[in-house]
């Protein structure tokens, strides 16, 4: 299927690992502009480098979203290098799971408010677009409860939240917002690859909690992102969709 997602324009907030990762080389082979950004300068040049031969043009800068002033300059800065744009995805995550001060405010902060950021700076820009979209990575544990509740799910719940008001609010602008939720995903470095070598026992007991046997990899739940951003998804918006291989058992109404 052609997403029809060449020559558009995409931003990718927390870009080089994981399912951000995965995202922006998705958007890249589907040749789209992509812009990304991370904290890390030498994983940014990394995959910049990757990714130098990609059909679209690929922009990787060093940005902390907790620094409001810095998304907002990244932004505008790459709405000046690629003429415009598109979508925006925003897959920053602090990954604070324990129940301490600090990480409540991580993950407000990162989570939450890093997406919101990313949005209010877009949106100018994304109003000038004919194919306007908002998307933002969550999790299951934004939707059930789990080993994760307390920082980490809550500010998944929030961006969850916030997402689905901005499709309301942003509609009639043609502008689509929606979130996708990805179940256990592994891939090295990850919290479940790091689980598996510190505490086997707690990592099986997750696996078997998966009706498929294992665990789901970044590129499917960065194919999902792709396709809803695109305009062949011209009437999604609003949505939290589920990439977890029937890990949630709960019934969306």
């Amino acid at each position: 299927m052609d997403l029809s997602l060449a020559g558009l324009t995409v931003l990718v907030a927390g870009g080089t690992r994981g399912i951000g990762r995965a995202v922006v080389e998705e958007f890249a082979r589907e040749g789209a502009n992509v812009a990304f950004c991370a904290r890390t300068g030498y994983q940014v040049g990394v995959l910049e480098e990757q990714l130098s031969e990609s059909a679209g043009g690929v922009e990787g800068s060093v940005v902390d979203v907790i620094h409001p002033g810095a998304v907002a300059k990244w932004v505008s800065e790459s709405a000046v290098i690629f003429g415009g744009i598109d979508i925006v995805v925003s897959a920053v995550s602090a990954t604070a799971l324990d129940d301490t001060d600090e990480n409540w405010g991580l993950s407000l902060t990162v989570d939450l408010m890093g997406t919101v950021r990313l949005v209010k700076a877009a949106l100018p820009h994304l109003e000038l677009s004919t194919a306007p979209s908002i998307v933002a990575l969550s999790n299951v544990s934004g939707r059930e409860v789990d080993f994760a509740a307390g920082p980490y799910a809550t500010a998944k719940t929030a961006v969850a939240g916030y997402i689905a008001g901005l499709a309301v609010r942003l509609a009639g602008l043609g502008i689509r917002a929606n979130t996708v939720s990805a179940g256990n995903t592994y891939y090295p470095g990850s919290y479940w690859a790091a689980m598996e070598e510190r505490d086997p026992a707690t990592f099986e007991a997750a696996l078997a909690r998966n009706p498929s046997g294992r665990m789901g990899t970044p590129a499917e739940v960065a194919d999902v992102v792709a396709f809803v951003a695109s305009p062949r998804a011209s009437r999604v918006t609003g949505a939290n969709i589920l990439v977890d291989g029937g890990l949630s058992r709960g019934i969306q109404l």
